[in-house]
């Protein structure tokens, strides 16, 4: 059996931060569909006047954020002093929890290409002590098949575990690149979870659509069941002449109310005018914000 493609969602241009041009993916509209992923924006420049001007100081709570770059830098800082540089092939897992100031600043290089995914935190741990998960791009399983690279970031496949695992979410986290005309399965998720891909480079055709090609940009979402939420159905996912490359994706739906303003995503609205009162008076970190 194989899963059917429940959504096409093509990414538009977006504007962000202090300036930067990016593709908006996944954001308020799909926050039901894609549960428990809230937004992704994909990175894709040659340009560094796309991207330089970064995202200064900004608040987060109540989720979490996945950054990955497959290539460019990016330099980032938090109001407790933590200071890093997210590199070729790394990816940085922050959770904000009950709440983080923070910056992102890409650096000028040939090419930035990446995505930055936003994970909803359930109810139970809104309000925990932010942490980081700093993954070097050599802490990455890698296993190499006859059609396929597939990076391990989270999660597992087949025998290998992935080098991070997140403690509120369970996600699975694959770098998958295609050999040109390769076609490649994938029965790693239970089918109550949810699973999309998001194309970094290249084309690809899944399932029987096998002749109609996504070109980059575009997340693909599989159908979901609860029925028979133990099995496993298979993926097929086809690369064009040029081969491909994206992200695989997975968690269990938390199923619990949404309330989302800009960097904040809380349970209610009560609780969203709470952060931003406390960021107004200044208590939006909390003492247990140590990392």
């Amino acid at each position: 059996m194989k899963r059917k493609v429940a959504d096409i969602v093509r990414g538009h241009r977006a504007i962000d931060g202090a300036g930067v041009r990016l593709t908006r993916v996944l954001g308020i509209r799909t926050i039901k569909s894609f549960d428990p992923f809230l937004m992704l924006d994909g990175f894709d420049s040659k340009n560094p006047e796309d991207y330089i001007k970064g995202f200064p100081w900004h608040p987060h709570r109540g989720i979490e954020t996945v950054t990955y770059l497959v290539s460019g830098e990016m330099e980032h800082s938090d109001s407790l002093g933590n200071k890093g540089v997210i590199r070729k092939g790394d990816t940085q897992w922050m959770s904000a929890g009950s709440g983080i100031i923070h910056q992102e600043m890409p650096v000028a290089s040939e090419h930035l290409l990446g995505c930055q995914l936003w994970v909803n935190l359930p109810k139970k741990d809104k309000m925990s002590a932010p942490t980081y998960g700093d993954i070097r791009s050599e802490d990455i399983p890698s296993v190499t098949e006859e059609q396929a690279t597939v990076k391990v970031i989270s999660g597992k496949y087949g025998d290998t575990r992935g080098a991070f695992e997140p403690e509120h979410v369970a996600v699975t986290y694959l770098d998958v690149n295609l050999k040109p005309g390769a076609t490649w399965s994938y029965a790693g998720t239970p089918n109550d979870e949810t699973l999309f891909i998001y194309l970094l480079s290249g084309d690809v055709a899944v399932n029987e659509g096998l002749d109609n090609f996504e070109e980059k940009g575009c997340a693909i979402r599989f159908s979901a069941s609860n029925e028979n939420a133990d099995e496993y159905e298979t993926v097929e996912i086809k690369a064009g002449a040029e081969g491909a490359r994206f992200v695989l994706l997975a968690g269990r739906p938390l199923k619990e109310p949404i309330a989302w303003g800009g960097p904040v995503v809380m349970n209610t609205n009560e609780e969203l005018e709470q952060a931003f009162d406390e960021i107004d008076r200044g208590t939006f970190i909390k003492e247990n914000a140590a990392l």
